[in-house]
């Protein structure tokens, strides 16, 4: 056997180990958390944290509305100059947060990207599964890593789909 085929043989054997890690991978990935695919949940809850961030910011930006309008109200019954240029820093302050609140069109476009990529990931890994073969992917053993003691606690806020949990349940924590 020459060094180029001592050098080929190492290759080909490094290769297929990686594609045996890739495998154990995509395995991994398809078999997911709580039997709920990770594609699924990742998209699920960037959709949430969009939907949460637009019902955040419509509820400020509706408060400052009423806001803004009894500063208007004010406006017509006061005379003074003092509480004049009092009303003029709420309604520049109010300014402000609607300024800020514009955020949450930037955020929903930059998670949207990120819906996106993982949208584009997802597909790629179903396509290698569907390759391979789901019942060849079932048959494999994923190892499941150990979950710190704050990831075991750290679930999220419910979303819509789920079941959350009842509040006298987590008011009874606290008892």
């Amino acid at each position: 056997m020459t060094d180029d085929d001592k050098l080929l043989r190492k290759e080909l054997t490094g290769l297929f180990h990686y594609i045996e890690r890739v495998r154990q991978e995509i395995a991994a990935i398809n078999k997911g958390d709580d039997e709920k695919k990770q594609f699924e949940s990742m998209g699920e809850q960037l959709d949430a944290i969009v939907h949460a961030t637009e019902e955040a910011t419509n509820t400020i930006m509706g408060r400052m509305d009423d806001n803004m309008a009894a500063v208007e109200g004010l406006r017509k019954a006061i005379t003074d100059s003092d509480q004049l240029a009092l009303l003029d820093k709420i309604e520049n302050n109010g300014n402000d947060v609607y300024e800020a609140c514009s955020f949450q069109d930037i955020t929903g476009q930059r998670v949207s990207k990120i819906v996106k990529s993982v949208t584009y990931v997802e597909e790629r890994v179903c396509a290698l599964i569907d390759i391979w073969g789901k019942d060849e992917i079932a048959k494999i053993d994923v190892e499941k890593s150990e979950q710190t003691e704050d990831e075991k606690l750290l679930h999220g806020p419910a979303l819509e789909t789920e079941e959350a949990l009842d509040q006298s349940d987590i008011d009874s924590l606290f008892d």
